[in-house]
């Protein structure tokens, strides 16, 4: 009994903590959703008494003109731009470092991992901003995603890309492989299991992302899943119902790929730390 307490027994504790710190909270936002006003401003872990499931969610499905339909559209062109221009160029650099030696690569290993380390500076980005003409515009805020998730990405494929042998890469440039269609065909489809982490991992990042939006994309125009929080709640009054609705509704998409891309994720991220 002893020796299956001490094998299960750190199983058995994640999974009790993984309750308390995601089941339960989430339990709770949904049947906070399912309330009306007066009962969800209690803030009670209790089954309701008068399900208002369907008012709720209509209430904030047309919020302040269908917001958060504009808001669902504006997330989904920013993370799928956002994450397909990281993996391309992200892939690319990673190559280019792991297979290229040079005097500029400290340098560069330098200014990646200053990526990771120093926190954005708001005002010089808008100054910048401003001055290429992208300032509250999606094309810009674009641009700043992949800034500041870009390093990120670029030691994810890195750690991968030298788990693969140079041979590959001697073996394509006899055949006549330029440097375009050497990574295009031949590294670029090995690096399969990296890329659907980085897909995943960037794509709930960008999508969850509240800050970038709030300073550099302002305006109820160009308003993100996550900005569409401040419909339901002021500095003297908060709906429970409406604002946990909300949550709910921008929390199944995330949820959602994790579910379906778990183990996949882990592939990815493992993949290169074991191997490298």
């Amino acid at each position: 009994m002893t020796a299956a307490l001490k094998r299960y027994g750190v199983g058995i504790l994640a999974i009790a903590v993984t309750v308390v710190l995601f089941v339960i909270p989430l339990l709770f936002m949904a049947l906070t959703a399912m309330k009306d006003r007066r009962e969800a401003n209690k803030l009670e872990f209790s089954w309701p008494t008068n399900f208002a499931l369907i008012e709720n969610f209509q209430e904030v499905l047309s919020a302040r003109r269908f917001m958060l339909v504009t808001a669902f559209i504006n997330s989904t062109i920013l993370t799928v731009a956002s994450v397909a221009i990281m993996v391309i160029l992200a892939a690319m650099v990673a190559w280019v470092l792991q297979r290229r030696r040079s005097r500029w690569n400290p340098l560069i290993n330098f200014l990646i991992l200053s990526g990771l380390i120093i926190p954005p500076a708001v005002v010089p980005t808008i100054w910048v901003l401003q001055g290429l003409g992208l300032f509250k515009t999606l094309p810009g805020l674009i641009l700043i995603e992949v800034a500041f998730g870009l390093s990120f990405c670029i030691m994810l494929f890195r750690a991968f890309i030298s788990t693969i042998p140079r041979e590959l890469d001697e073996a394509a440039v006899i055949d006549g492989c330029g440097p375009v269609r050497l990574f295009f065909r031949v590294i670029f489809p090995l690096l399969r299991s990296v890329i659907v982490t980085v897909i995943v991992v960037q794509s709930v990042a960008v999508f969850n992302d509240f800050q970038h939006p709030l300073y550099f994309l302002p305006g109820d125009a160009n308003a993100t899943v996550q900005l569409t929080l401040f419909n339901f709640q002021s500095q003297f009054t908060t709906a429970y119902n409406l604002l946990f609705m909300n949550i709910l509704l921008i929390t199944i998409p995330p949820l959602v790929m994790y579910l379906f891309f778990n183990r996949q994720i882990v592939a990815g991220m493992t993949a290169g730390a074991v191997k490298g």
